[in-house]
């Protein structure tokens, strides 16, 4: 039950409060990792097995001191309630993820195409010039709905503040280094398989809490059929389970720095609209209730 105390606290600032605009610790670790990357690459001489080396010793030295004490901290009796509340308040981004996305929703129900183009943009990868804005930010509310919200709950109930700080931080990492290109197939590997070990689990809970509050047939089949489709093992059970639950369809080609990429089409139906943008931010805030309530059984039944 304390657990489940701490879990609707974070969950209440971080919708309270949002994002701190100002000394973000991801923000900080972010930067952080930047200057690691630097002392850590190597030149164009260095070996891809080397280099391979390298991305992995950063991730080790960027992520196991931070873990080590968060796991010190959380288990002192005179700090633990603090810092889990305060650690896992810092890895959602609930209220972000629904920040963003209104934005954008709000601009193109204004007319205002450039600044939704814009907004989005702050929300995907690709670039924003080359896509369709209210299928993008639906993408993006569906994916994130995992690893903003969902994978941080999942590994706070698995191993409290420290599973929590892990994830994030490893999802930050494969962030910025988890991308199959020149620079960081080989630097970033060892961020990108971390964070596709931890989110293996939550993306398909994910998933399966998409079904439930949507289309649960069409939600199942699309997710059977198409997941296997989409080059992440995990983001493609949440996407095609999120579109098939809401009856839209996501993905297809995109154009990541220039050069197209073939992505399959997920879902089923029509390509969203700016009320399925909402409808998608709907569907993850139905699942935080519907987390929490499982939460609350689960204490019950060890109480």
């Amino acid at each position: 039950m304390t657990a489940l105390l701490i879990t609707t606290a974070a969950l209440a600032f971080d919708w309270i409060l949002g994002e701190p605009r100002r000394l973000h610790p991801l923000v900080g670790f972010g930067r952080l990792a930047n200057v690691c990357e630097q002392w850590c690459y190597g030149g164009p001489a260095v070996q891809p097995r080397a280099r391979g080396v390298r991305g992995l010793c950063a991730l080790v030295v960027l992520v196991a001191p931070l873990t080590a004490a968060a796991a010190a901290l959380a288990g002192s009796p005179d700090t633990a309630l603090v810092v889990s509340v305060a650690v896992l308040y810092f890895a959602l981004g609930h209220r972000s993820l629904h920040d963003h996305a209104r934005r954008v929703a709000a601009a193109l129900r204004m007319g205002d195409e450039p600044e939704a183009r814009r907004r989005v943009s702050l929300m995907v990868s690709r670039d924003s010039a080359a896509l369709d804005i209210a299928p993008a930010a639906t993408e993006s509310v569906l994916e994130n709905g995992n690893d903003a919200v969902f994978g941080a709950l999942f590994w706070y109930a698995v191993a409290g503040a420290p599973g929590a700080l892990l994830y994030r931080l490893a999802n930050t990492l494969d962030a910025m280094w988890g991308y199959r290109n020149d620079r960081y197939l080989d630097f970033g590997w060892a961020a990108a398989r971390l964070d596709d070990a931890l989110n293996y689990v939550p993306a398909r809970l994910t998933a399966l809490t998409y079904a439930v509050l949507g289309n649960s047939r069409q939600a199942l089949r699309c997710w059977r059929t198409q997941a296997r489709g989409w080059d992440s093992p995990n983001a493609g059970p949440v996407m095609a389970a999120g579109a098939g639950a809401l009856g839209v369809i996501i993905g297809g080609p995109a154009r990541y720095a220039g050069e197209w990429h073939a992505r399959p089409v997920l879902g089923a139906g029509q390509p969203p609209a700016v009320d399925d943008i909402e409808r998608a931010l709907r569907l993850v805030r139905h699942g935080v209730w519907l987390w929490l309530g499982t939460f609350m059984l689960a204490g019950l039944v060890h109480a």
